[in-house]
């Protein structure tokens, strides 16, 4: 199991069950479901949540940025990684009930020392920070990652990564991220790859031509 400490591996289970009942209702509701999408989990997926633990663990970022706390989900593998560095997590959401859940699960798991909460929009959460940003999770609305995007990228580290999630699904996203992607592979000092893990995501570095240490 990846998590080592008992109280974050009953947090995670928790999620684990409600994310599976999530999928069946909303497999049950059809089309329905779109109208009611908030009350769901939507998470990004045990993979890409053990995908960006290792690579937290790995690159050791001192700041990590989660845009979308949603329920927590993502918020916990980024935290439980985070405490392991030494690290800080700044996650923002603009539905106080679903940070709401979340600090209450991150304060069960014993990680919530090493998450800053922030609530309201994520724009004006990227404006008021003046601090680099050394790994980010971009996993919000996806008409929403172009802005986000332009926002904090003047912000990213030499070699900061971004992971953008729902690369590849859902197909309605498509339009959107392909403006990101694009917006993404035209910056000069940036690498990007598109892994099959989850719905897809986009794994990218900022990387110098300069910088004597790659």
């Amino acid at each position: 199991m990846i998590f080592a400490d008992p109280r974050v591996a009953r947090v995670f289970d928790r999620y684990r069950d409600r994310a599976r009942d999530d999928g069946d209702r909303m497999k049950t509701l059809g089309l329905a479901g779109f109208a009611v999408r908030d009350e769901f989990l939507l998470p990004v997926g045990e993979d890409a949540g053990r995908f960006m633990h290792s690579l937290i663990l790995a690159r050791r970022p001192a700041r990590i940025l989660e845009l979308g706390t949603s329920y927590g989900y993502s918020t916990l593998f980024l935290a439980d990684a985070a405490a392991q560095i030494g690290a800080l997590v700044v996650t923002c959401e603009l539905a106080d009930y679903k940070q709401t859940y979340a600090r209450e699960q991150l304060a069960e798991a014993g990680l919530d020392h090493f998450v800053e909460f922030r609530c309201g929009d994520a724009l004006d959460c990227l404006q008021d920070d003046e601090g680099l940003w050394d790994f980010v999770l971009l996993d919000i609305w996806k008409e929403l990652y172009l802005p986000c995007f332009e926002a904090f990228y003047p912000k990213l580290s030499d070699e900061g990564v971004i992971v953008s999630d729902n690369m590849i699904e859902p197909e309605f996203d498509r339009p959107s991220v392909r403006q990101y992607r694009n917006a993404v592979r035209c910056k000069p000092d940036l690498q990007s790859v598109l892994l099959p893990i989850g719905s897809g995501i986009d794994l990218t570095v900022r990387w110098s031509a300069d910088n004597p240490k790659l």
